[in-house]
């Protein structure tokens, strides 16, 4: 067995710390993304875990006012606490995980730790998978425990050969398949009234409720009505008897007494409305919360969130916006303000305390609410407001940073460049933050890529919006060309309160990068943009007019995406690649350029051998003939190849590998304070940091979100670093990382050690 086999058992084995340490924080006004599988404790409900679609998971011990994120690398699909344990926990996500410590270190559970080789990390995000011994992809799609010993666990597992029922009496030490399910399982419980020896368990999925004890099934009915099942759950009456369930298809709303053997029908007050979430609490099922949108109230169409507490006799709408107006009872810290209460929508979860069924919480497109009252009043538990009216993250954030960027002239103002949100800017360091979009279209206000101040004159500063988000990732052209997106360059005068449209010459475009010239005089400044799918855009005017520039840039579309300028004037251009596997595409491949004349002409440079899919190019500001290139991966048999990080001496005549264990480099920086130091980071859950000018690399402990964009030294304090991500928004923290931090269960090391 290999010394990377080794480590990885007893990282697995003997528990990892998943956690941002206390030396790494998280900076940013909160949300901003989808949040999912709100689960709260049976034990105490200020306990609450959280998860969201980039790859994060949260968990609070007060109630959602602060959140701490952990990362088990893959999104988790659920969460299930120990009914015993008040500190144990489960998470679905690379694997089935546990935490003995209440969310504060994770040990995998299945597939057994002895029987997983190491990780591979493969794909245009970078995905990841666990290796096993015998090559089998398996899926846990349900947890239950049992109600009086928590070491028999019942866990439902997808296969290749179809779904089966696995049992284990010593804590998931062992595992026996108990049976074969007739379909795949979304949930699963079991009867605490039903005997020890021979417990009921009931399994929602494909439609129906089926029940099966003592090895027999009995299969329930499927809920009536138009359109597929949406979404099952059950409860169990704490006085005992049958247990109720609640189930949602598009349209319909449907109650059962008796464990979904039948069902009838139940109704909102309104017509017309379109379901998306349901739950109830597992020990008080009179209660329930359906989340609904499309509701017609008169004349007019309303969403929010029902709750019945007699078992789905009657509803009462408890969350309810009516024509674009905020409820009066929903206290929502920033979005609804920023962006109208149809923005993030109506929750898409809803989770109910097990033994409180006034507590649930609510998570949309950016926001995690919550009601103590049954109701009467929802809080955003995602931000807070301090005192000088700006908003400030609890924990909890949810979207991607592009860019901090600093004010030249005022150390205390900063900007974030976001996707989903747009432009936030902080007037007090970084302690809170509000939107800066005014004047902006409203059709570009989805995604700020960068910014770019004038170094001479005070309040003056450029920004290239779009509303299309996470590019460069192919996904965003699966179903339309690049030209088809909006956007462009705003301007500022006042330092990024007011914004007016900059695009004269410039048709709409995803504008990605704007550079500015320093060299240029203050009442004409040179300014560059890279539009994506358009080429390269000139101003000469400090950006009042455009021209485009791409005289030697092949293709019709040029996926345009980073440029870099080096000291002595000469360009380089960053071409985004087509595939989203990496595959070779000589229309669509990633590319090089460079220009000698202010864009007039471009001159296509080689790239390493093997790579096509560059992401970022940085400039040696002592050598500009040294050039770091950050590398995309391609696929190659389910393993990347071809990406990291490359150096070059001769200005991109010559390339050399200098970091090849990470293979989703999605930038290089430079320390303004000294160019032997480098930073990069990307997709594969780590910061890495060289002292010696990229001949060597070191990964920094302490940072393990999955997704990451790039590391900005901190201007303000040479010891510490920002690091943008891909949903994590913006971290801080020590530029030689956190000596404290446990080592990371995913090492890179071990990502391909099989």
């Amino acid at each position: 067995m290999s010394v990377f086999s080794l480590l990885w058992l007893l990282l697995l084995t003997g528990g990892m710390r998943m956690e941002s340490k206390p030396a790494w924080t998280i900076l940013g006004p909160g949300g901003g993304g989808a949040q999912f599988q709100p689960t709260i404790s049976p034990h105490d409900p200020r306990f609450v875990l959280v998860a969201c679609d980039m790859t994060g998971a949260y968990v609070t011990h007060d109630a959602g006012a602060s959140w701490r994120m952990f990362s088990l690398r893959q999104p988790v699909r659920f969460f299930v606490f120990d009914p015993h344990d008040p500190k144990t926990v489960y998470a679905q996500s690379l694997g089935l995980w546990r935490s003995k410590d209440a969310g504060l270190t994770w040990s995998l559970i299945y597939p057994l730790p002895a029987g997983v080789l190491g990780v591979n990390i493969a794909g245009d995000h970078g995905e990841t998978d666990l290796v096993t011994r015998d090559g089998s992809q398996e899926q846990v799609t349900a947890l239950a425990i049992d109600p009086t010993d928590s070491q028999v666990l019942y866990t439902t597992v997808d296969r290749q050969s179809g779904s089966v029922l696995l049992l284990s009496r010593d804590g998931g030490k062992t595992w026996h398949e108990e049976g074969k399910l007739p379909w795949l399982c979304r949930r699963l419980y079991i009867d605490p009234s039903s005997p020890r020896t021979e417990r009921a368990l009931y399994f929602c999925g494909a439609g129906e409720i089926a029940r099966r004890q003592g090895g027999q099934w009995k299969p329930g009915s499927p809920p009536s009505g138009e359109g597929r099942v949406r979404d099952m759950v059950l409860g169990f009456p704490s006085g005992g008897g049958a247990p109720r369930a609640y189930a949602i298809t598009d349209h319909n709303l449907l109650v059962s007494d008796d464990g979904g053997a039948t069902w009838h029908a139940s109704a909102l007050p309104g017509d017309a409305p379109r379901f998306s979430a349901l739950a109830t609490s597992l020990h008080h099922p009179e209660v329930a919360y359906v989340s609904f949108e499309t509701l017609k109230i008169g004349t007019d169409t309303a969403h929010g969130v029902a709750r019945t507490a007699d078992a789905g006799h009657t509803w009462q709408i408890v969350w309810q916006e009516v024509g674009g107006k905020p409820a009066e009872n929903v206290h929502d810290p920033w979005m609804t303000a920023a962006f109208g209460p149809s923005w993030a929508g109506n929750p898409f979860a809803l989770g109910v305390a097990p033994n409180d069924p006034n507590i649930c919480y609510g998570t949309d497109f950016g926001r995690t609410m919550r009601t103590t009252d049954g109701g009467k009043t929802w809080q955003g538990v995602y931000a807070h407001t301090l005192p000088d009216g700006s908003y400030a993250t609890t924990g909890l954030d949810v979207t991607t940073c592009y860019g901090v960027h600093f004010d030249p002239f005022d150390p205390q103002r900063l900007f974030l460049t976001y996707t989903d949100i747009g432009l936030f800017r902080s007037e007090n360091g970084g302690r809170g933050w509000l939107p800066s979009a005014q004047g902006v279209p409203r059709k570009w206000h989805n995604t700020t890529y960068w910014v770019a101040f004038d170094p001479e004159v005070r309040g003056r500063m450029w920004a290239v919006m779009s509303g299309t988000h996470d590019l460069p990732r192919p996904k965003m052209w699966r179903h339309r060309g690049p030209v088809s997106f909006n956007g462009g360059v705003c301007r500022s005068d006042d330092g990024g309160e007011t914004w007016q449209v900059s695009n004269t010459g410039m048709p709409e475009t995803a504008a990605t990068h704007i550079l500015l010239d320093p060299h240029s005089p203050a009442s004409a400044r040179t300014l560059y943009v890279a539009a994506f799918g358009r080429g390269v855009y000139k101003s000469t005017d400090g950006g009042a007019h455009w021209t485009l520039k791409n005289a030697g840039i092949e293709g019709a579309e040029p996926m345009a995406w980073r440029l870099t300028q080096t000291g002595d004037g000469t360009l380089y251009l960053v071409v985004a690649r087509r595939s989203e596997d990496g595959s070779f595409d000589n229309a669509g491949d990633g590319a090089l350029y460079r220009s000698t004349d202010g864009a007039e002409h471009w001159t296509r440079v080689a790239l390493p051998r093997g790579v096509n899919g560059p992401n970022g190019l940085t400039c040696d500001p002592q050598d500009f003939r040294r050039l770091y290139l950050a590398a995309w991966g391609r696929d190659a048999n389910g393993k990347a190849k071809d990406g990291g990080i490359f150096l070059s001496m001769d200005a991109g005549a010559t390339w050399s590998h200098v970091l090849a264990e990470d293979q989703y480099i999605y930038d290089v920086t430079i320390d303004p304070r000294d160019p032997r130091t480098l930073y990069a980071c990307g997709f594969s859950s780590s910061v890495w940091k060289s002292a010696d000018r990229g001949a060597t690399w070191q990964r920094l402990r302490g940072y393990n979100f999955k997704w990451g964009h790039r590391v900005i030294p901190d201007p303000q304090d040479p010891h510490r670093i920002y690091v943008t991500t891909f949903g994590g928004s913006l971290w801080h923290g020590p530029a030689d990382g956190d000596p404290n931090a446990s080592e990371d269960i995913l090492t890179p090391a071990l990502r391909y050690s099989h």
